[in-house]
């Protein structure tokens, strides 16, 4: 990693216009002044915490669907020593702001597959050098230009951490919907905590709104890590009624609570729905509309989840919880009450540990 000393501004015209907010700083538009080319300017004090960022990103700056890093330098900015990063500018915005904004146009099945699959060759990437992201989230996946063919890439390595045979991570710092179970509690997580992100960005992908829910409007409450924990979701309909089976038990894998038993990486690009996208039926989905109808809930859930991330804790307090048909949470709600048509089934489908739950009756797999 090379940190280029003279002043940034001898070779890029930086704007105020702010494009987005990283864990650990603010991105700013700027231009180089040799070629006229758009790039984003993301700026850090210099600390060790920084370095590290810095540095893991640097190391896999080339690989596939990443944001890469176009150069460094290491200069003052308001009396501090600051650590100022190029990157290409990802114009497209985020993943679920592109796929609310298509309307009436149909998200499918098939590209929901496709856009896994992108997802899982940066994870791939990054688990291949002993990388772990921990913060792969819908904020985090962005676009490279606003066309259709454009490019979805990994960004912001503020809680990445390298992670080896010896070297299980356990600070805990997260964004609590996207969270895997044992970061809830003392145990050590590593690469698998990825793969738990992966599941719930997956099942987002299938339906609009996210597996897990806090019901007290903390960004995330004791009831909530206790659904983690056990990993309580459900597959309600309508929106999961044509979804196929092969995802559904896909995300099943991926959200296991026992990492030992959840999918790797390796296994997630080989699984036939991953690996064979074209064959992947392109059943419509109901993910663009209920991304609409509940986009006021979907930001508040974004809202939660940013204002937590530096702040959360490990809180290891047992507490009774709710069971989810008493839930209210105004999501899933919205989802229970819709009127639904003549005939459907209002059942659904809950993945309780090593139980499915339907219609309130547990009965064992």
């Amino acid at each position: 990693m090379t940190l280029d000393i003279f002043c940034v501004t001898d070779d890029y015209k930086i704007t105020a216009q702010v494009l987005g907010l990283g864990i650990n700083g603010k991105v700013l538009e700027c231009y180089c002044k040799k070629t006229g080319e758009k790039c984003a300017l993301k700026i850090l004090y210099d600390t060790p915490k920084a370095r590290r960022e810095v540095e893991l990103h640097w190391r896999v700056s080339g690989g596939p669907h990443i944001v890469p890093i176009l150069s460094l330098y290491e200069n003052m900015h308001h009396g501090k020593k600051c650590l100022l990063i190029i990157m290409e500018c990802m114009e497209g915005g985020e993943l679920f702001s592109r796929i609310q904004a298509r309307g009436d146009q149909a998200f499918t099945e098939r590209e929901a597959s496709e856009i896994m699959h992108d997802i899982g060759t940066a994870i791939e990437y990054l688990h291949h050098m002993d990388i772990a992201h921990r913060d792969v989230k819908p904020e985090n996946l962005l676009y490279t230009t606003k066309e259709s063919n454009a490019t979805l890439k990994l960004t912001d390595f503020g809680f990445a951490k390298e992670t080896t045979l010896h070297n299980s991570l356990q600070t805990p710092c997260y964004t609590p919907y996207y969270v895997a179970p044992e970061v809830l509690g003392p145990e050590k997580y590593d690469k698998s905590c990825d793969m738990w992100s992966l599941g719930v960005i997956m099942y987002i992908l299938l339906c609009g709104f996210p597996p897990f829910y806090s019901n007290t409007g903390q960004a995330i409450s004791p009831g909530m890590k206790q659904r983690i924990r056990l990993g309580q979701y459900e597959f309600p309909n309508p929106e999961w009624a044509d979804v196929s089976e092969e995802a559904k038990q896909l995300i099943i894998q991926l959200l296991k609570t026992d990492p030992n038993e959840r999918m790797t990486i390796g296994q997630f690009m080989n699984h036939p729905w991953i690996s064979q996208s074209m064959v992947v039926p392109p059943t419509p989905l109901h993910t663009s509309r209920v991304l609409t109808e509940d986009k006021e809930l979907w930001d508040d859930v974004k809202e939660e989840m940013t204002s937590a991330l530096a702040t959360m804790r490990v809180d290891y307090d047992q507490v009774k919880i709710k069971d989810l048909d008493t839930s209210n949470n105004p999501l899933l709600n919205k989802r229970r009450k819709r009127p639904m048509p003549a005939g459907a089934d209002r059942g659904g489908q809950t993945v309780c540990g090593s139980h499915k739950i339907t219609l309130g009756k547990i009965t064992s797999n």
